[in-house]
């Protein structure tokens, strides 16, 4: 397998279903808060659009999502990329089909909730989707602090 990526900084990628949301928003936070050691990717299944209430709440802790397309883990498998560490952020109920990447990488897998199937009026959509936010953001900077003494980079 290739590493087209630079072989100084660690490749992660992360997955999930639609690559529309919870995947998108931790390659966000671990560009902002981990980008000189990292390089990263988003990925899913079956690729949808970008879910405007997650553009919209990213914009709110100053990242810009409105240009960002979705991409399938296939396509990038198929473009021979690899990976130092393949993280899932699917949330359990979806689990089981939550894709895997099948070229490499030490796989981690974290459980948030969809921001698709949030249901309600417009504001409690976003007041959940901001919980799932943020727990994201606080997860991506755990992985960051614990990355340097845990062993992913083999």
């Amino acid at each position: 397998m290739n590493r087209i990526m630079s072989a100084s900084k660690h490749r992660v990628l992360f997955v999930c279903i639609h690559n529309s949301a919870r995947s998108q928003m931790a390659e966000a936070f671990l560009k902002k808060h981990g980008g000189e050691k990292y390089e990263t990717e988003s990925a899913g299944l079956e690729p949808g659009r970008m879910n405007p209430n997650v553009v919209t709440l990213m914009q709110e802790v100053g990242i810009d999502l409105s240009n960002k397309g979705t991409q399938s883990v296939s396509d990038l498998y198929k473009k021979g990329k690899s990976y130092d560490v393949v993280i899932t952020v699917c949330d359990g109920a979806s689990a089981e089909k939550c894709p895997v990447f099948a070229g490499g990488g030490k796989r981690i897998a974290w459980s948030f909730e969809d921001p698709s199937s949030f249901q309600g009026t417009p504001d409690e959509v976003l007041q959940h989707t901001r919980k799932v936010r943020n727990e994201i953001e606080n997860t991506v900077l755990n992985f960051i602090n614990e990355s340097g003494t845990l062993n992913y980079w083999n």
